[in-house]
This record gives C-alpha cells, sequence and structure tokens, in this order.
C-alpha cells in the first residue's frame, strides 16, 4: 500500500505550534496531549460536549474543547491556526462498532484536517498484516490482514492515503506494538497484571516469543517528534515505532521482581503463570462481542514480529524510549498497584 519516500532535507524541525487532538480522554489521546503540551506546543484537546471539569485533568498549555467530532464547522471555528491534527479516537472494541463508527470517524477527521490545513496524524497498529507476517514489519511490507479488524485497518489507511491524492491533505500514520502505560485498557490490566497482587499472572501467548510493545508515553513524543518534522516527509507517510521487542520472559521477570518488593508473592517466592483460555474465550464469543474482537486476535501472541523503525529514526533520530522495567513500572503506578514512590520512571 505504501511505497518508501525520499525525505527532504531542511535546516532543523519546525518549532513547537498548535495540535488538536481528537479524542483527547482516550488513553492514546491524553498520551498525546501531554507529550506535546510538556513539548510547549499549545494543545486544544477535543472531547464530546457535557464532559464536566472535574473529569479533565488541569495540563497547562492545553485549551479543552467540548465539540462532537462530527460537528465540523464548530470544531473548525474553535481550533483556527492548527497545524498538526492527531486522531486518536477508537470506537468501542467490537466489529460491529467499528463496522458502522471507524470510517465515520476517519471521514470527521479528515473533513476537520483539511478546513484547518493541517497535518493529520494516525496511530497505527500491526493488524494489517494478517497471520501470515513475516518476523520483520517494514513499511513496505505487503499487508494480508486475515481479521475483520486487521481489514477494517487496511481500509482506514487506504482511505486517508486516498484523501492526500486531492493535494489538500498532508497524513502521516505512526504504527506501533501492543499499548502499554497511561492508564487503564491495555492486556496489561484486563489480563496479564489484573491478579499480580494475588502473586499470579494470566499470559496470552507461548512464553518464548518476542513482540512490539509501546510504552504510551514514548510512543506520544514519537508522535511529537515527527510533528515537527513532517516538511521533511511526501504527503502520506507511513513510519514504524519499533518500542520494546520483548518476550513473555523479560515480562515475568520485571512484574515478578515488583511482586517481590510489593510482598505478593507465595512462600515458596515464585510467581505463578496462568494461560488465557483461549478456547473458553472463543465460546464466550459467540455471545459477548468485546470477547469476540480479542479472540481474533490471538495469533499475535504465537507469531514472532517486530517492527523496523529505521525509516523512522531517519526522521526523528533515536525513538524516544524509556528503559523496559521502568516503563513497566510506571505502567503499574498508572494503574495504582504500585505506589507513585516506587516508580523511577519520569513521567511523559
Amino acid at each position: 500500500m505504501h511505497t518508501p519516500q525520499t525525505f527532504l532535507s531542511h535546516p532543523g524541525p519546525r518549532p513547537a505550534g498548535t495540535v488538536l487532538v481528537l479524542g483527547a480522554r482516550g488513553r492514546m489521546g491524553l498520551a498525546a496531549t501531554r507529550a506535546f503540551a510538556h513539548a510547549g506546543w499549545q494543545v486544544l484537546a477535543q472531547v464530546r460536549p457535557g464532559v464536566a471539569d472535574a473529569d479533565l485533568p488541569a495540563i497547562s498549555g492545553v485549551r479543552w474543547l467540548r465539540v462532537a467530532v462530527h460537528d465540523t464547522a464548530a470544531l473548525v471555528a474553535q481550533a483556527q491556526g492548527t497545524e498538526v491534527l492527531v486522531h486518536a479516537l477508537n470506537p468501542a472494541y467490537t466489529h460491529a462498532a467499528w463496522r458502522e463508527q471507524a470510517p465515520m470517524l476517519m471521514e470527521a477527521a479528515i473533513a476537520v484536517a483539511r478546513q484547518l490545513r493541517a497535518t493529520l496524524m494516525l496511530p497505527g497498529n500491526v493488524y494489517n498484516f494478517g497471520e501470515a507476517m513475516p518476523p520483520v514489519l517494514r513499511e513496505d511490507t505487503p499487508q494480508a490482514a486475515t481479521g475483520f479488524m486487521g481489514r477494517m485497518r487496511v481500509q482506514l489507511e487506504q482511505r486517508l492515503q486516498a484523501a492526500t491524492r486531492q493535494g489538500d491533505l498532508r497524513a502521516i500514520v505512526l504504527r506501533a506494538g501492543d499499548f502499554f502505560g497511561s492508564g487503564t485498557g491495555s492486556w496489561l490490566d484486563q489480563a496479564i497484571a489484573k491478579d499480580l497482587p494475588r502473586g499470579r499472572v494470566t499470559w496470552p501467548g507461548p512464553l518464548d516469543v518476542a513482540t512490539p510493545w509501546a510504552y504510551l508515553p514514548d510512543l506520544a513524543r514519537a508522535f511529537v517528534r515527527v510533528a515537527q518534522e513532517r516538511d521533511r516527509l511526501a504527503a502520506f507517510e507511513c513510519l514504524h515505532f519499533a518500542g520494546h521487542h520483548v518476550s513473555a520472559q523479560q515480562w515475568l521477570g520485571t512484574l515478578a521482581a515488583i511482586a517481590a518488593e510489593q510482598g505478593w508473592l507465595p512462600h515458596n517466592g515464585t510467581l505463578r503463570v496462568g494461560r488465557m483460555p483461549w478456547t473458553l474465550l472463543r465460546a464466550a464469543g459467540l455471545v459477548v462481542p468485546t470477547v469476540a474482537a480479542l479472540a481474533e486476535m490471538r495469533y499475535l501472541w504465537r507469531t514472532p514480529h517486530r517492527l523496523d523503525n529505521t525509516r523512522l529514526r531517519d526522521v526523528i533520530g533515536a525513538e524516544p524510549h524509556t528503559p523496559f522495567d521502568e516503563a513497566v513500572r510506571q505502567a503499574l503506578s498508572d494503574l495504582g498497584l504500585v505506589a507513585a514512590a516506587r516508580s523511577r520512571a519520569a513521567l511523559a
């Protein structure tokens, strides 16, 4: 779908400007909001109408816009001066919600970005490559999605690329692995570490298979740095964020050390490891749509893969990278499982 482009040279990165984050209360949206604000950008953070002040974090440099994303005229009127738009909106994790809502959200983001003449940035994932994915994923790796969510992701990216061909829109997809950190809603809190205070973890796949993980504050900082270098990129560009390429064994070593510190391990001092009951999940998916969508992704845990970030490094230099142990500790702190004083990672 994507042909690598030659990067243009220029004197240096653009200074901080104005960014509009769609879906700023979600995990990715909030991480991006914090990262851009921390880097000195003026951040316009879109949330749905009616959100109370008490439900919004106080972040210096952020103005919250309570506007429906489909109200293009109102959103454009309040976001004048925007140079970069981050599309961080996602429907509920079901096939029905994605089929109905994801294309409409993409159209809304394109419409707003076009009117603002802003570069549209989209977080991507590895669903596009399907069950036959090779061990190393580059920007020009053929995309052969095998599940509904993967095919939907391909469709959305193709729509975004097509929109840039009209000459009035620029767009960047920054692809990453599984998210962790910056709150709830990931495999870490919903499955893996849910029972960590009881000395137990649940792992969804083989223990020796390494896959890519994106610590969200790092990924958000990468968005900022790509945004600053956007003049070097083609009208449509895709870049890969490598993140942490780790196996279950590395996860378990870090989680076991934290559990030991917290006094959560049983008397024998060994972290108990359970396996994801995929057969039961497939059965439950017949009546629970979210479970059905998750069960479709089982192959990702059995298939070794990593994202090659060579082209991203050509654009921004070294990736933002929090050491793995520190990232996990901070992620657990964000979940309220570990006291903040125990976390050594710097906040985004």
